[in-house]
């Protein structure tokens, strides 16, 4: 069974900062982050490598829940979808975060540093992981992902 009092969060070159902004916003809720990269802004590399990290060591039931940033969030985003045990939703604001939870069941976050400031990135992080899944008229829908 999956850690639920501990957060994966990993991020690309572009989503650095806002990932080390976020994983202290994890210790203040409470939370314990495990930080799967990258571990510095300075050098580029390539999201999909760190939305495996983060889709493994879930799979490895490391945690249940994640974050994951890059420039954009989608792209990261798109990569992390790409295995079949992962929900992610793009998230801009408390609205996105809250429905991508209770309609869709994420069960990992993407944001983009430069698009998403770090005070609406904290208030959707504190959204995502207090929002509960809906289920009903949704679970059919949620069913199909798979």
């Amino acid at each position: 069974m999956a850690d639920k009092d501990t957060i994966g969060i990993a991020s690309d070159h572009a989503g650095y900062e806002l990932k080390s902004a976020l994983k202290a916003e994890l210790g203040g809720l409470g939370f314990a982050a495990l930080d799967l990269g990258t571990e510095s802004g300075e050098k580029s590399v390539d999201y999909p490598d760190f939305a495996r990290a983060l889709a493994e060591a879930m799979k490895a039931g490391k945690f249940s829940r994640g974050v994951l940033i890059c420039g954009t969030g989608i792209g990261i985003g798109m990569a992390a979808n790409r295995h079949a045990w992962i929900r992610c939703g793009v998230v801009h604001d408390e609205t996105s975060a809250r429905l991508t939870r209770q309609h869709n069941d994420a069960n990992v976050m993407a944001v983009g540093q430069r698009l998403i400031g770090v005070e609406t990135a904290k208030a959707s992080l504190k959204v995502f992981l207090s929002t509960p899944y809906e289920g009903g008229r949704h679970v059919q829908r949620v069913a199909k992902l798979a």
